[in-house]
């Protein structure tokens, strides 16, 4: 994990315990010696990662409806920091504004962000029922200052609708749906399920996500089309646009699209978790000496 992953050495589960009591009944000792949950309960999950919000973030409220996806804090606070390296922040107080494609019913990474870097963030969705929890989420924890929220009408655009003349971004973060139809992304729970040996009906039928998260029409690899496509409409309106890629095979027709499309410069950044490898492709219209000048003025 990144250095400044506060969870690269696992979690202390006596502490998290005290932080939260409502994690206790889900904590066990495995037959490794080892104090773990089941990862395969989604109760268990979702206790685990509200409880590291409180424990390292002082995120003290986050509560969202539990067919939403519950996301991994490790995980997602990762492509926080590799996006803090990116941009280079002259200092810990650069002014830094940052637009989530996306975000969802538990707004992680505006969360995250914010507490991280004290960056402000937009955030959009398509869903207004995400946006109004995300909203009490911001509110509950006095954020309403940081954390401001669009909504994306048109569920085929991306920055469509969203970007408005007089908008300047340091950077766009997402984290794209990963499949093409219900379908798909049922077969892909079941298949993670019966590796964890934990395949049974109730579990499948409850595994979180709704629509709006987990597919787009024509998969990850025609929402990251729409993206690429879409930010070169507003070149200069955000210095660096980003977002996850969860098939490795998509970053090469990615790369090829953002040269046709006059990008300056192409990352791929490759983030190790375990024995998973995530990555994230980022792309700037800006040239060398653009960038340097927005780092110098503390990208304001």
């Amino acid at each position: 994990m990144h250095k400044k992953n506060k969870h690269k050495n696992g979690y202390n589960f006596d502490n998290l315990r005290a932080t939260n009591k409502d994690l206790e009944p889900f904590v066990f000792t495995n037959t490794h010696g080892t104090q773990t949950i089941d990862f395969a309960k989604p109760d268990a999950v979702r206790a685990l990662n509200t409880t590291l919000l409180k424990a390292h973030y002082t995120i003290s409220h986050w509560d969202f409806p539990k067919v939403n996806l519950c996301p991994p804090i490790p995980g997602r606070v990762e492509y926080i920091h590799y996006m803090a390296d990116l941009l280079k922040m002259p200092k810990p107080n650069a002014n830094i504004k940052v637009l989530d494609i996306g975000t969802g019913a538990s707004c992680i990474y505006p969360l995250l962000g914010n507490a991280e870097y004290d960056w402000q963030f937009v955030a959009t969705d398509i869903s207004e029922g995400s946006l109004a929890s995300a909203q009490k989420i911001v509110e509950k924890n006095k954020l309403n200052d940081a954390i401001s929220f669009r909504l994306q009408r048109n569920s085929a655009n991306i920055f469509k609708g969203i970007l408005r003349e007089n908008d300047a971004f340091s950077l766009s973060i997402c984290n794209p749906p990963f499949y093409k139809n219900e379908a798909e992304a049922f077969e892909a729970t079941t298949r993670k399920l019966k590796g964890l040996g934990k395949l049974t009906d109730t579990v499948v039928r409850n595994f979180a996500g709704t629509a709006q998260e987990l597919w787009f029409e024509g998969g990850e690899k025609a929402f990251l089309h729409t993206y690429l496509y879409e930010s070169s409409l507003y070149k200069k309106q955000c210095v660096w646009y980003s977002s996850l890629v969860s098939n490795k095979a998509h970053v090469k027709s990615m790369q090829a699209s953002l040269k046709k499309l006059n990008a300056e410069t192409v990352k791929v950044i490759t983030m190790p978790m375990g024995n998973k490898v995530s990555r994230v492709v980022a792309w700037t219209f800006f040239t060398d000496e653009e960038l340097k000048a927005a780092i110098k003025n503390n990208y304001k």
